[in-house]
């Protein structure tokens, strides 16, 4: 990085939609450092001045000011072309070391801006084009999808639960399950996949307090904390395949729901044929303490933290939707789903008692999911008979940032399945 990489990047900034969209309000600094000395730029509403030399000496940021400070090895793993696994922005980068940032955890619009302009300086050091790349199927106008949504009533937790569902195709029974603080629609390209639908009855559903699926109208849930239960996380899947009548589905989940790919495996396997446990693992060894930030129930600023375990190679409109689920979640909903995801979902010990005879177990992660990784791969020595891969090109929300993606390691399982 030099000075013209700098100011090229300042330049992309101040005609940016992204960038200024995220930055209208912030008047302040940015500071970037490579191993204690770079540039300081002054920031007015969005407009970036020009930059100026600045050192480390003293310096950290708080409030208005935000400063980033790598080594140049660091840097030349962010900036490249396609960053690895880890350095995809700051905060991955800052995760996994060698990497400082003040304030460590800046609120979701100025985490949005500066993590897009770390995108501005990779197109500036690769003379790319930082425009934004809009894509996706569409369809001729008043064509209607094929998924049908409608509510069923769940007694879970002993409170009764209005859930909604969507689903298409017939077949075998498909139960998809959302990421912690999301909904199903993570899962929409599954309802509208006629290489799944046509030997599988896709149904894709939204826990209660997330998406559709309201809070129990006859608890006062607004005055007390949500949090997952291992055993209301199992009830819904398991409730759900029966009110429709679906003979031993196959299950699939991602990040909590591929934790709990294994508790239906592990506890529930006469009631299900396979799971595929997608960013899973028998136990998230997360170190005491790093869960705290996790607590905020501002859904936004989990939103822009997701985006570091996303693929940059994934479409750009898929990664931004995916970012979008989030921040529509409820407050609260992400923390208390990672209670279970991080803390009561503990099949340590017990891999060797999940009997892949009666339930098949996939395990499949993408390789930018970096800290899930050494979970999945624990999970696949310790559990007998299941299969495992680390899916290339993909992150840890690999069914909506990059459905085609994903299908290229589920498609040849499902069909597996169905031929049984």
């Amino acid at each position: 990085m030099n000075d013209g990489v700098v100011a090229k990047a300042v330049a992309f900034a101040n005609a940016d939609g992204e960038f200024q969209y995220n930055a209208r309000w912030w008047t302040g600094s940015m500071t970037i450092l490579v191993d204690g000395s770079g540039w300081r730029i002054d920031v007015t509403r969005g407009n970036l001045g020009a930059a100026s030399s600045a050192t480390g000496d003293g310096l950290s940021g708080s409030g208005n000011d935000f400063v980033v400070n790598a080594s140049t090895e660091t840097w030349n793993q962010l900036l490249a072309s396609v960053p690895p696994s880890g350095y995809v922005d700051y905060i991955a980068a800052a995760a996994v070391g060698g990497l400082v940032l003040s304030p460590a955890h800046p609120n979701a619009e100025r985490h949005l801006a500066t993590r897009r302009f770390c995108e501005l300086l990779r197109a500036a050091v690769n003379s790319s084009d930082p425009a934004p790349n809009p894509s996706g199927y569409t369809r001729p106008h008043g064509t209607f999808d094929k998924a049908t949504g409608r509510y069923v009533h769940l007694n879970i937790g002993g409170y009764d639960n209005r859930v909604y569902f969507e689903e298409a195709g017939s077949g075998v029974g498909l139960l998809c399950q959302h990421t912690a603080g999301a909904d199903g629609r993570q899962f929409r390209h599954f309802l509208e996949d006629e290489r799944i639908t046509s030997k599988y009855r896709v149904i894709v559903y939204d826990m209660p307090f997330h998406g559709k699926s309201l809070p129990p109208v006859e608890k006062a849930w607004w005055a007390e904390r949500y949090t997952l239960t291992p055993e209301n996380a199992m009830a819904l899947p398991v409730q759900l395949a029966q009110v429709l009548g679906l003979d031993r589905p196959v299950f699939i989940g991602s990040s909590v729901g591929g934790m709990l790919a294994l508790d239906l495996a592990r506890y529930h396997a006469d009631d299900f044929r396979a799971v595929l446990a997608l960013e899973g693992g028998l136990h998230a060894d997360i170190p005491e303490g790093a869960l705290e930030d996790s607590q905020d129930i501002d859904p936004a600023k989990h939103a822009a933290t997701m985006m570091m375990i996303m693929s940059p190679t994934a479409p750009e409109s898929s990664r931004q939707e995916t970012r979008l689920h989030y921040a529509q979640g409820a407050p609260g909903a992400f923390p208390g789903d990672i209670d279970y995801y991080a803390v009561t979902h503990d099949l340590r010990g017990q891999g060797h008692l999940i009997d892949t005879r009666k339930c098949a177990v996939h395990l499949l992660t993408g390789e930018y999911d970096f800290p899930t990784i050494p979970w999945t791969e624990l999970a696949g020595r310790e559990i007998p008979g299941s299969t495992m891969q680390i899916m290339k090109g993909l992150g840890h929300f690999p069914m909506s940032e990059d459905h085609e993606g994903l299908m290229r390691y589920v498609l040849p399982l499902l069909d597996e399945i169905a031929a049984k």
